[in-house]
């Protein structure tokens, strides 16, 4: 293989993202590649991803490398700390092979294929055992020490958004976001739920044509473009009250309630609805599962698990329900129904006297056209 583009390249995948342009080159210093982060890769189109990092360790079951092979991505591996640090954006690079090459210095990694990356996720997936076991007892040591999440009722911050008596929508850029937001369609035209967005969440929101009333998060992977939209901004603090994306709102010249709380910002925006008397809770994207928070890098899921427990009651996670469901209209159902439709009018036709004297001037019509 051999290829010559420009490219873009990030500490972040969440960000490299948002330059990268269609037939580019992305480079990034992803370790054990998820999910998400490939699949938002693939709608910028690069013509190659290049990793300083392992895309796949071997940890847990990541489905971020085979997304990438799946949409016609070529997939550089491994090429090396070193390669990551020299390579400045803009610049133009060649890859051979296995090598990418900067000033004629080769930097050597390992270009993946399907075939690969599949035996590596049927191995993993028969030694994940030990590492979900692991997962568990994080999980319980930190709920111990995260009770009071539910323990205590939350200090809500003031908000003009009221939530008391009505459903709300929570949105995260999680697994199949996408798909379920458009699914719940009809439920959000007609119940008009109260939206909010958890960071990323409040732009897949505008994505599909809707405001969101709240964003809450840590502001750093939500665009401006969201932030302006006038809703109502809320700051995930630390439990000491240290807000790190809050100088970002101050830059931008925008109001925001700081709220600290242990626990994950979707955990805290499902808090928020529920101590503010929410009906109904629907969350779309969210994080519920280890593969979950791998790829988020967590090492446990306490908040998530606690929180779940409390809102539990009222508490709907869309998660997938895209794929629960998906049905198309076959040829002969539309028929019935063209047909089941039809025969009312027909009816009405054939009953009405109207009808009767327009049959009647047609044949006489006709008669009258070929001498009859």
């Amino acid at each position: 293989m051999y290829l010559k583009g420009k490219i873009r390249v990030d500490k972040k995948t969440k960000e490299l993202v948002k330059r990268l342009k269609v037939n580019e080159i992305a480079v990034i210093n992803h370790k054990d590649l998820d999910e998400i982060a490939a699949l938002a890769i693939v709608k910028s189109k690069p013509k190659l991803v290049i990793n300083a990092s392992p895309s796949i360790t071997g940890k847990y079951p990541n489905l971020g490398p085979l997304r990438l092979l799946e949409a016609g991505i070529p997939l550089l591996d491994e090429v090396g700390q070193d390669f990551f640090t020299n390579v400045i954006e803009g610049q133009e690079i060649e890859v051979r092979d296995n090598a990418a090459i900067i000033n004629g210095q080769k930097y050597f990694g390992t270009m993946l294929n399907k075939e690969e990356i599949l035996n590596k996720l049927k191995v993993i997936r028969q030694n994940y055992q030990q590492e979900l076991t692991r997962f568990v007892y994080n999980t319980l040591e930190y709920a111990a020490k995260e009770i009071e999440l539910i323990a205590q009722k939350m200090d809500l911050p003031p908000l003009k958004t009221k939530l008391a008596k009505k459903h709300v929508l929570i949105v995260v850029r999680g697994h199949n976001y996408q798909e379920d937001l458009k699914t719940i369609r009809p439920y959000i035209q007609e119940v008009r739920p109260v939206l909010i967005g958890v960071d990323g969440g409040a732009d897949a929101l505008l994505e599909n044509g809707y405001k969101p009333d709240l964003i809450v998060g840590d502001m750093d992977s939500v665009t401006d473009k969201a932030l302006k939209s006038g809703a109502e901004l809320i700051v995930h603090a630390y439990s000491n009250g240290y807000a790190p994306g809050l100088s970002r709102l101050q830059k931008l010249n925008l109001h925001a309630h700081i709220l600290p709380a242990p626990g994950t910002s979707e955990d805290i925006a499902m808090l928020l609805a529920y101590e503010s008397g929410a009906d109904l809770i629907v969350a779309v994207g969210s994080h519920s599962n280890a593969i979950d928070f791998f790829d988020k890098g967590r090492q446990g899921m306490s908040s998530t698990f606690l929180v779940r427990l409390k809102v539990g009651t009222i508490l709907v996670d869309a998660k997938g329900v895209s794929k629960l469901y998906r049905g198309r209209v076959k040829v002969r159902d539309m028929v019935k129904i063209i047909a089941a439709a039809l025969i009312p009018i027909f009816i009405v036709l054939m009953v009405s006297p109207v009808t009767h004297q327009l049959l009647r001037l047609m044949f006489i019509r006709f008669r009258l056209l070929f001498s009859l």
